[in-house]
C-alpha cells in the first residue's frame, strides 16, 4: 500500500470525533484513541507531502490534546507545517505551536528561524499569527534574539500589526524584564495613533510596564495632558458605529484610559489636580441606565478611590457605589467592595443587601457588614448581623460567630454588652462555633466576677430550652462546674427570666437530662463528667452528691475509653476527702499571657517584632500561629490547669483537627495523670525553628512559608505558615492560594485572615501536611490575586526547598 493510499483510508477530523463520542464504554473509547493516534504515528513517519492530509493529522492531533492524550510525537510535524509557505498550513502550524509546545521545549530553538521570516511576511495576518506564537511561547532566549524585530512591528502602516506588536511586546517583557527600556519610547509614540485598536493595546502595554515596575512611572507622567486631552474627545465625540456600544463611545478605550490614569496618579497630587476635573465630568455625565455605563462608572469609582482625590471627589464616588447597591442588577450591586469609611453612609442599604434572594449578594453584603463595623455602630450592626444569623444558611454560620466574635472583643462598649452578644451566638449557631471563639468566651467571664452570677444564670436557663446547641451546652456545663454555687445564692437583675431561687436538685436535674440526651457527644460527656465531681465540693446536699456519684459509676462501664477511664477515677476520688476538695478548687484566673487572647492590638512579643501578623489572626488562631517551644508552654500552666487535661476539644469546622491552645489545656488530661508528657499535639523540631523559605516575589507580593512545628513518626505532622506580604506601594487584593502535594501525603488548609493586603501588612495562613517518615516534601501552589491596574494575575509555582532530611 502506497502513502497516499493510506492516507485517503485514514478518518477525517469530523468522523474521528463521532467515533469517540458513540463510544459506549471507557475502554471503547481508549481502543479508538489508541488506534488513531497510532494511525497519525504512521502518517507521520510516511512524510507525505499531501498537505491536507497533514493538516487532517495535526487538527485530529489537537483534539488529542484536547482530551489530555500524549501529543509530544506531533511537535515536529507542528514546525514543519509553520514553515510550510502556504497560509493554511501557517495557520495549524501555528496553532499547534501554540499548544503542544512552551517555553522549556528544546524544540523551540527550531523555530526561532521560522518566527523571523513570518515576522517580515508581506502578509500582515502571518505576521499577526508569527507575533502571537512568539509573546505565548516565546523563550527569553528567543525574546532577546526577536524583540528587535517587534520594535520594527510597532511602527508599521499597517494598524493591525502595531496592535499585535504592542501585545507582543507586553508579553516578551514579561518573561524578560530587562527589555522594558527598549519599548518606553516606542509605547509613547503609539499614544498618538488614531486607530482605536492600537491606543487599547497600547495602553494595556503601558499600564502593564508600569504596575510591574513602578519606576518607569515617571516617564509616561509628562504625557499626562496628552491623555486627559484624547480622553475627553473621546467622551464628548458624536456617534460612531465604529465604536458605540449602547450609545457611549468606545467604553473600553475608556476603561484602560481611567487604568492608567489611576496608575499615574497613585501617590502624585500633582496628577491628581489634573484629572480631577476630567474624573468628575465622566462621573456625572456617564448614563448609568445600562450596563457599558456602569462598567465606566465603576472604574471611575476606583480610580477616585485610587488616588489622592479630594474629598468632594471621593463624596461623589461613594455616592455612585450607593446607588449600585440600591440597583435590582444583582452583577451592579456584587462590586461594591472597597474601603469601609466610604460607605457609611449607605449602611442601611448594605443591611438591606442581606436580606436579598440572591445568595451572592448575602456574602457580599456580609463581608461588608463587618468591614463597616466601628466603636460608634457596633450595637446597631451586630443586632442586624445576629438577626440575619437566626434564618441564614448553614454554610454562612461558621464565618458569622467567628466574625461577631472579633468585632465584640474589638469594639465592644462594655462587658455586658459583650457577654449578651456571645450568648445569642450560641443559642442561635453553637453547633457552628469554632472552638476557640467559646473557649474565648469562657476566659472573659472568667476574668470579669462582677458578671459571673449574670452570666450563669444566663446559661442555666438558656440550657433548660435547648441543649441542641453544643458549644452553648459546653460553656454551659464548664460554667455550671466552676461557678455552680453562684446559681444557688439571692440574685435580683432587670431580667425577670433570670431571676427565682435554683436548688441543688435543679442544677444536677439540668445535668443529668443532658447526660441522657441524645445531644450528648463524646465531647459533651467528658465536660460534664469534669462537672458533676467540681459540684460535689459545692453542693451540700448529701443526696444530690449521692447522685452524682451513681451518674459517674453508671458510665464507669462506657464504651469510650476515655470516658470510662474518667468516671473511674472521679469515682475513686470520692474516696479521697481529705484532698478532694483542693483539688477541685475554682480556676484561678488566668495570667496576662492568656488574657492577652481578647487584646487585638498590633502589639507583638519580643520574637514576633518583625512580623506584621494580622489581628484578626490572633483571634482566630490564638497561640497556634506563635507556639514556642512546647517545654516554654509546659512551664507557664499552673497545676491546676493540668488537672484536668485529657479532654480534646475537636473545632466545630469540617477540619476537625487538635490543638494545642493553652486554655484548653485543663480539659487534657484525666485527673489522676497530670505527668503525661506526650499531651502536647505537635514535638517542635528545633533544627526548623523560625526558617523562613521565599516561594513568590512579584508585582509587589511577597510570599513566604515557614515552618511553625514539626513532630517526626512513623506518621510525621509538619505547621506550615503561608506569609502573604504586601512589598509594594497599593492594595493587593482577591488573595487566593491553593496547594497541593505527592499523593502519599495528606495536605489540610485553614483559611486565609483575609482577602486584601494593605501595603506593608502581611495575611496569613496555616497548613498542615501528613507525610510518612523518610519521605521527600514538596509542594505545588497556584496562587491568584488583583494588584494595582493588573486583574486576575494567576500564577503557579512549584516548591521543592525543604532540607531534604526534613522528615527524617
Amino acid at each position: 500500500m502506497t502513502a497516499d493510499q493510506f492516507l485517503v483510508e485514514m478518518t477525517t477530523l469530523k468522523q474521528f470525533i463521532k467515533s469517540v463520542r458513540a463510544s459506549k464504554t471507557a475502554a471503547d473509547e481508549r481502543a479508538i484513541i489508541q488506534k488513531e493516534s497510532a494511525a497519525i504515528r504512521a502518517s507521520f513517519r510516511e512524510e507525505s507531502n499531501n498537505h491536507y492530509h497533514r493538516r487532517n493529522n495535526l487538527s485530529k492531533l489537537l483534539y488529542l490534546y484536547i482530551l489530555g492524550e500524549c501529543t509530544h510525537f506531533g511537535q515536529i510535524e507542528c514546525l514543519r507545517l509553520l514553515a510550510s509557505p502556504k497560509f493554511a498550513d501557517k495557520r495549524l502550524g501555528y496553532l499547534g505551536a501554540m499548544l503542544l509546545l512552551d517555553e522549556n521545549q528544546e524544540v523551540l530553538m527550531l523555530v526561532t528561524n521560522s518566527l523571523k521570516n513570518d515576522l517580515n511576511h508581506p502578509n500582515p495576518y502571518i505576521v499577526g499569527m508569527a507575533l502571537c506564537t512568539l509573546g505565548n511561547i516565546s523563550s527569553p532566549e528567543t525574546a532577546r534574539d526577536l524583540f528587535s524585530e517587534i520594535e520594527k512591528l510597532m511602527n508599521s502602516t499597517n494598524s493591525y500589526i502595531r496592535k499585535k506588536a504592542a501585545l507582543c511586546a507586553m508579553k516578551i517583557i514579561r518573561k524578560v524584564p530587562d527589555l522594558q527600556e527598549n519599548f518606553i519610547e516606542r509605547s509613547k509614540s503609539l499614544l498618538n495613533d488614531k486607530n482605536h485598536g492600537v491606543l487599547l493595546c497600547t495602553l494595556t502595554l503601558i499600564i502593564d510596564m508600569c504596575t510591574r515596575n513602578p519606576n518607569i512611572i515617571k516617564y509616561y507622567r509628562p504625557l499626562t495632558p496628552h491623555i486627559l486631552r484624547y480622553l475627553k474627545l473621546l467622551i464628548s465625540s458624536g456617534f460612531s458605529i465604529e465604536h458605540d456600544v449602547s450609545g457611549i463611545a468606545d467604553p473600553f478605550l475608556q476603561i484602560k484610559f481611567l487604568r492608567l490614569l489611576r496608575v499615574l496618579g497613585h501617590g502624585d497630587t500633582g496628577i491628581t489636580e489634573q484629572i480631577s476635573d476630567v474624573l468628575t465630568q465622566i462621573a456625572t455625565n456617564t448614563e448609568s441606565s445600562k450596563n457599558v455605563g456602569n462598567s465606566i462608572l465603576y472604574e471611575t469609582v476606583l480610580t477616585i478611590l485610587g488616588i489622592e482625590a479630594n474629598k468632594g471627589l471621593r463624596v461623589l464616588g461613594v455616592n455612585i457605589l450607593g446607588k449600585f447597591l440600591s440597583d435590582n442588577d444583582n452583577n451592579i450591586r456584587k462590586v461594591i467592595s472597597i474601603e469601609p469609611a466610604a460607605v457609611q453612609r449607605h449602611r442601611n442599604t448594605v443591611l438591606k443587601c442581606l436580606r436579598d434572594p440572591d445568595i451572592s449578594i448575602r456574602r457580599r453584603a456580609l463581608d461588608l457588614s463587618f468591614a463597616l463595623i466601628n466603636e460608634s455602630n457596633v450595637r446597631v450592626l451586630v443586632r442586624e448581623i445576629l438577626v440575619f444569623l437566626e434564618t441564614s444558611d448553614n454554610e454562612f454560620k461558621l464565618n458569622i460567630t467567628t466574625q461577631i466574635s472579633i468585632a465584640a472583643n474589638n469594639f465592644a462598649p462594655n462587658k455586658r454588652w459583650h457577654i449578651d452578644t456571645m450568648l445569642r451566638s450560641l443559642k442561635l449557631a453553637g453547633n457552628y462555633i469554632k472552638e476557640q471563639v467559646f473557649s474565648n468566651f469562657i476566659q472573659l467571664v472568667i476574668t470579669t466576677p462582677e458578671l459571673q452570677a449574670y452570666t450563669i444564670r444566663k446559661l442555666f436557663f438558656a440550657l433548660k430550652k435547648d441543649i441542641t446547641q453544643e458549644a452553648l451546652t459546653l460553656s454551659g456545663v464548664w460554667m455550671i462546674g466552676e461557678y455552680g454555687k453562684l446559681l444557688l445564692q439571692p440574685y435580683q437583675s432587670s431580667e425577670e427570666k433570670i431571676n427565682g431561687d435554683i436548688k441543688e436538685s435543679d442544677i444536677i436535674e439540668l445535668l443529668e437530662n443532658i447526660f441522657n440526651s441524645t445531644y450528648c457527644t463524646k465531647t459533651v460527656m467528658e465536660y460534664l463528667s469534669t462537672a458533676l465531681i467540681k459540684l460535689t465540693v459545692r453542693i451540700k446536699d448529701q443526696f444530690q452528691i449521692e447522685k452524682i456519684y451513681d451518674l459517674l459509676t453508671r458510665h464507669s462501664t462506657a464504651l469510650d475509653i476515655e470516658i470510662q477511664q474518667r468516671c473511674i477515677e472521679y469515682e475513686r476520688l470520692f474516696h479521697f476527702d481529705e484532698i478532694r476538695k483542693g483539688v477541685l478548687e475554682k480556676m484561678p484566673v488566668p495570667a496576662l499571657k492568656n488574657a492577652k487572647m481578647f487584646d487585638f492590638s498590633i502589639e507583638k512579643s519580643e520574637n514576633m517584632e518583625k512580623d506584621n501578623k494580622d489581628p484578626l489572626l490572633d483571634f482566630l488562631e490564638a497561640d497556634f500561629f506563635s507556639k514556642k517551644d512546647t517545654n516554654d508552654v509546659n512551664n507557664n500552666k499552673s497545676a491546676v490547669l493540668d488537672i484536668f487535661n485529657a479532654l480534646n476539644i475537636q473545632e466545630f469546622t469540617a477540619h476537625e483537627t487538635k490543638k494545642d491552645d493553652s486554655h484548653f489545656q485543663l480539659f487534657q488530661n484525666s485527673i489522676l495523670s497530670t505527668e503525661n508528657s506526650n499531651s502536647s499535639a505537635y514535638k517542635f523540631n528545633n533544627k526548623v525553628e523560625n526558617d523562613v523559605y521565599s516561594v513568590y516575589e512579584k508585582n509587589g507580593l511577597k510570599f513566604t512559608l515557614q515552618i511553625d512545628s514539626l513532630d517526626i513518626s512513623e506518621t510525621s505532622t509538619i505547621i506550615i505558615i503561608n506569609r502573604f506580604k504586601n512589598i509594594g506601594s497599593s492594595r493587593i487584593s482577591g488573595i487566593s492560594l491553593q496547594a497541593a502535594v505527592i499523593k502519599s501525603q495528606k495536605l489540610d488548609m485553614y483559611p486565609l485572615s483575609g482577602t486584601f493586603v494593605d501595603p506593608g501588612e502581611e495575611l496569613i495562613q496555616k497548613m498542615k501536611i501528613t507525610a510518612a517518615k523518610e519521605s521527600l516534601l514538596r509542594l505545588r501552589f497556584k496562587i491568584s490575586y488583583n494588584c494595582y491596574g493588573l486583574n486576575d494575575v494567576i500564577e503557579q509555582i512549584d516548591f521543592n526547598q525543604f532540607p531534604r532530611d526534613l522528615l527524617f
